[in-house]
């Protein structure tokens, strides 16, 4: 009988071995204050607002004064990509982005939703303000792309939307 080898562990295992090890490394440098500049998030964004009741708005007005902001205006530096017609209502590929210097936080908007607020990104200084996700519409509607900009501008891009086959319930 030949002797045993013992098998590597999976790779799996050793992935998550050393991620672990990478954050106990970096909480420790952390705690001595060794990290370099770009890393420490501190003190660089802007506090996060609570959204929760922003959420409950059944109007681009009501959804702005939930989020303590003045109406947005139209502006091409907010970008929107939505389907002309959507097939389907329960998969709707969409994406929101902006030009405009100084992005604070980026929302999408759907009219006539159940939760008019779909998302709400607040990216940092170092992140580009272009997301892209898919989500469900119940019918046909306007959708929005209202970006917030550090000087207390408000803009705004709206999109109409067909929806073929609804997918909220």
């Amino acid at each position: 009988m030949p002797p045993l080898v013992p098998t590597p562990p999976p790779r799996r295992v050793l992935l998550l071995q050393s991620v672990q090890q990478s954050l106990r490394l970096a909480g420790w440098l952390a705690g001595l204050g060794l990290l370099p500049a770009g890393l420490s998030a501190q003190g660089t964004e802007a506090a996060p607002v609570d959204a929760r009741p922003a959420f409950h708005g059944r109007s681009l007005a009501a959804v702005m004064r939930a989020l303590g902001s003045a109406a947005p205006r139209l502006d091409e530096g907010v970008q929107l990509e939505v389907p002309d017609v959507a097939e389907n209502g329960a998969v709707v590929p969409v994406r929101l982005a902006s030009t405009l210097p100084g992005v604070t936080r980026l929302a999408l908007l759907i009219e006539r939703n159940p939760a008019m607020l779909c998302a709400l990104f607040e990216p940092g200084p170092r992140v580009e303000p272009d997301f892209s996700l898919r989500v469900k519409m119940a019918e046909s509607t306007d959708v929005y792309a209202v970006a917030w900009l550090a000087d207390g501008r408000v803009r705004y891009a709206r999109h109409r939307c067909t929806v073929v086959l609804g997918g909220c319930a």
